[in-house]
This record gives structure tokens, C-alpha cells and sequence, in this order.
């Protein structure tokens, strides 16, 4: 029986703001990337998240981004290598206390936002992702899109680079995501978007923004916990999945 991890974007809300609902996803995914801080998320709501994925049995990953709360992380930085290098580490052991505290521990990085996108081609910054990930465990997985700088790179460093693709996500004819200033930009019907899955998954291909096919191998497939109807997109997924003979289950 094939075997797909399916991972979340939690642990976002931020004080009295609540944003998702971390606990109903992890009915139906494998994989928590769980915010650090700087684009989203307090030591309280990481500390809760943590133990509420331990609790559940989803895995826990790192979810670092730029330190950019008020664009929730999705804008481009141009920052010193090297200190966004730092910013990772930092994130990194933050993510690692409160999980540890929770009875947990981090066993990947997913970096988040405008940090994912600009890796992708952005070589600086892939590698100061890289070294900084490195440096605090080798053994920690990177999560990027397939043909990204920063995979190339994390398997050149001696890292686990794990290739991604997004549930809810329109993808461009390169592979790259459509921009969410793009209209169609992200998928909202839990119909489209587990037959978007699917053919991810047993095709290992994707209907691209002009609806060309496009090859795509994906180890983690990405449902984001804070679009509207993400719990409802999340069941359709893992129910259209198992109806397919595929299990949810972690890439590590």
C-alpha cells in the first residue's frame, strides 16, 4: 500500500487571536510544521501545539520564517545571509524547548512564506537555511519544492532534502506556486482540491494554472491550517486518499 505524508501549517495563532484549528487537523494529517514565532505564534500557543500533535502522534516540524509578524512572513526579506542564518537556529531551539517540554521533540525543518518562495531560487539564502539547519542537527530533513536551491543544496550538505507539493496551491507550468496576488492563486473546494492530491499522489503529476500536466514527485503534501475550510479540505484529502489504497502516514 503507498504511503503519503501529509503535513500543516500550525501553531499560528497569536495571543487572543486565533487562527485555525490546529486540533481537528491533526485528525487527518501526519506531519506538524509548527510556527516558531517570528512569522506567527507565542510561547504559549507553541507550547499547547506541541503537546496537542504529541498527543494526536503527528510528527513535529520547525515551521522558520522571516521575522515579519505583521506580513504573517509572506514578504520577501533581503537579509544578511548570516543573520538569517541566526534567526533559523534561534527559531530551531525555541521550537525544540517547547517541544521537549511537551514530551516531544523536532524531527524536521520546513522553512515557511516568503523564506520557501525565495529559496527556491535564491542561493544566499538557501544556504544560510541550510547551514543554519545543519549546524543545529544534521539529521533534521528539509522540506522544499522539488527542483529547489535549497534542496540541491541541503543533499549536497549531506542533509535529507524531502520534496513537496500543496494541496490547496496552483502551480505554475515551471512547477513554481502561482502568487497569491494571482487570482486562482489558492483552491478553496475540498472536491478539487483532494483530486489535485490525488493525482499527486498516484500520478505523481499536477494540473498546472493554464491546465498542462506537469511531472511532480512529492515524499509530504501540504494542506495549510489557516485557509477558510481547511479541516473540511483536510478530510476530503485523507478520505479520497484512502478510498485510493493511499495511507497518511510521516516521510520520516
Amino acid at each position: 500500500m503507498a504511503i503519503i505524508d501529509l503535513n500543516s501549517d500550525v501553531g499560528e495563532s497569536f495571543g487572543r487571536w486565533t487562527l485555525g484549528d490546529d486540533a481537528a487537523m491533526f485528525e487527518s494529517v501526519s506531519s506538524a510544521n509548527v510556527a516558531c514565532g517570528f512569522h506567527a505564534g507565542d510561547p504559549s500557543v507553541i507550547r499547547s501545539t506541541c503537546a496537542k500533535a504529541a498527543k494526536a502522534g503527528v510528527v513535529i516540524g520547525a515551521h522558520v520564517g522571516y521575522r515579519d509578524l505583521a506580513g504573517f512572513g509572506r514578504r520577501f526579506m533581503d537579509i544578511d545571509p548570516m543573520e538569517l542564518a541566526d534567526d533559523v537556529v534561534y527559531q530551531i531551539g525555541a521550537l525544540q524547548a517547547l517541544a521537549a517540554v511537551s514530551g516531544a521533540r523536532v524531527q524536521y525543518v520546513k522553512p515557511h512564506g516568503g523564506l520557501y518562495n525565495a529559496i527556491v531560487k535564491h542561493t544566499a539564502q538557501a544556504r544560510a537555511v541550510v547551514d543554519a539547519v545543519k549546524s543545529v542537527d544534521p539529521n533534521l530533513p528539509i522540506l522544499g519544492l522539488p527542483g529547489s536551491e535549497v534542496l540541491r543544496l541541503a543533499e549536497q550538505a549531506g542533509l535529507r532534502g524531502v520534496s513537496e507539493a500543496f494541496a490547496d496551491r496552483a502551480y505554475n507550468p515551471d512547477g513554481t506556486l502561482v502568487s497569491r496576488s494571482q487570482p486562482g492563486a489558492v483552491l478553496h473546494n475540498p472536491e478539487e482540491v483532494a483530486e489535485h492530491v490525488l493525482r499527486m499522489a498516484t500520478e505523481q503529476s499536477v494540473r498546472t494554472i493554464d491546465g498542462s500536466i506537469l511531472k511532480l514527485r512529492a515524499e509530504s503534501i501540504c494542506v495549510h491550517g489557516d485557509s477558510p475550510g481547511a479541516v473540511a479540505m483536510a478530510t476530503a484529502v485523507k478520505s479520497a486518499l484512502g478510498e485510493a489504497g493511499v495511507t497518511v502516514g510521516s516521510f520520516l
